[in-house]
């Protein structure tokens, strides 16, 4: 963990520095590697020290505070650059690393067993490159390329290769790093596939509601992040409440369906919005959006934590991070393309001056003529309805898959790799004696066992 703190305030000190866009995009790279270690590292220390039952109000708490910094984020970005320098972004982070290093250090004992790991270059490598690949063709896809462009069709491309060689690497690599047997667990199949759904919703309504602020409705960034902060009432309250529901009951199923039920009924609500909406039912609108999206984060990791063997439990928590997190960088991407196209065809000539969608923002409206600049806030409103409406569509396909879930009652003590060989052995012999079987722990997973 302090490796990766260390790693992403390097990033940060780096991206303040910046004077160029090439050299902000390389200390951002730089900064993802060390943000996404910590991500992980902190949910896989949770599942080392605490049993899955009482994990499930902890990841409540986890999925509260990602819900948080995720809609705090733009507020604080937005205060920051309209009173501050952007680069301050980017140099806060610096006294919470230092702040967060001497809590890990006073809190976190290094343990006395050292163990060497094989890691998977190569595997790492691949599977970044060739998600990055489809990322960027869906960003730049119908903005900057055309979408049958030589330059888009061949990063799909590269992304097919670069997976498939993906998948050949990890079925010979000694610690792969996804084991393609994770995918053959229905808890892992089915949870990550929600949550892709859920990020690609999630980040696409926290992209575009402040843009139709700003733009619509003529407002700061600032008080257009605030608008977030009903969403993030709905949200830290929603995934508290589900944690503590988990460690009660030892059940989650039923979370993810009420809460993505919840999700599209928001978005739907959110395609139609209008010019005229008051700001009291977008509040509400987005109350219900984080209220659908709260549950799915904590009950996804402790589900698949769960369900996992002991010895994957770091890299399932791992795959259930990078589903999330692609899923809401292809849902921006995705969506930023289809406002953009319905932009250009609800308003045509009467776009700014400047060259199309990209000259579209809140300043080069306010200087057109009232008669053009009405035309153009009602497309701008139009144009965001099949957003909300493909992001409904995205939820209520969630919404479908949680039924193929296999619900794994959580378990309510620790179980490491060497308790489950103990107990294997102990079967054996029970067996061996005409003793029966524990019938409880029948057909769970290593760590998965019911007290």
């Amino acid at each position: 963990m302090q490796i990766a703190i260390l790693i992403f305030l390097g990033g940060a000190a780096l991206s303040a520095m910046a004077s160029s866009m090439t050299f902000l995009i390389i200390a951002r790279a730089i900064q993802g590697l060390g943000g996404g270690g910590l991500m992980v590292v902190a949910m896989a220390v949770v599942a080392d020290v605490i049993p899955p039952r009482q994990r499930g109000k902890i990841q409540g708490i986890f999925g509260a505070v990602f819900g948080v910094s995720t809609v705090l984020g733009p507020l604080l970005g937005g205060f920051i650059v309209e009173h501050l320098s952007w680069r301050w972004i980017f140099l806060i982070n610096l006294p919470l690393g230092l702040l967060a290093l001497g809590v890990i250090a006073a809190a976190l004992k290094p343990r006395p067993d050292r163990v060497s790991h094989k890691i998977d270059f190569a595997g790492f490598i691949l599977l970044s490159a060739g998600l990055s690949s489809f990322v960027l063709a869906t960003s730049l896809g119908g903005t900057t390329f055309p979408w049958f462009s030589a330059q888009i069709i061949g990063l799909v491309v590269a992304a097919l290769v670069l997976l498939a060689a993906f998948v050949i690497n990890e079925k010979r690599a000694a610690e792969p790093v996804l084991p393609l047997s994770l995918f053959r667990n229905n808890t892992f199949l089915v949870s990550n596939s929600v949550s892709f759904l859920v990020g690609m919703a999630m980040f696409g309504s926290i992209t575009f509601l402040p843009l139709f602020l700003q733009t619509a409705r003529g407002t700061s960034p600032t008080a257009s992040a605030m608008q977030l902060v009903p969403m993030m009432i709905g949200l830290i309250s929603a995934s508290t409440l589900a944690g503590f529901f988990m460690s009660r009951t030892g059940r989650y199923k039923i979370l993810p369906m009420i809460s993505t039920a919840l999700l599209t009924l928001g978005l739907l609500l959110l395609a139609g919005m209008s010019l005229d909406t008051p700001d009291w039912q977008i509040a509400v609108f987005m109350l219900i959006v984080g209220v659908g999206i709260g549950p799915v984060n904590s009950v996804a990791v402790t589900a698949i934590q769960n369900a996992s063997p002991q010895h994957l439990v770091g890299v399932a928590t791992a795959g259930a991070t990078l589903f999330r997190q692609i899923g809401g960088s292809i849902g921006v991407s995705v969506f930023g393309a289809i406002f953009a196209s319905n932009l250009a065809r609800e308003l045509g000539d009467a776009l700014p001056e400047g060259g199309g969608t990209s000259a579209f923002n809140a300043q080069a409206v306010a200087a057109l003529p009232p008669e053009v600049r009405q035309q153009v806030l009602e497309g701008f409103a139009s144009a965001l309805h099949p957003v909300f409406f493909t992001a409904a569509g995205a939820s209520l396909l969630a919404f479908a898959l949680n039924f193929l879930l296999e619900e794994l009652p959580l378990a309510s003590t620790l179980r490491r790799e060497g308790e489950a060989e103990l107990k294997a052995e102990g079967d054996a012999s029970s067996a061996a004696v005409g003793a029966p079987s524990t019938p409880t722990d029948q057909g769970l997973p290593t760590g998965a066992r019911v007290n």
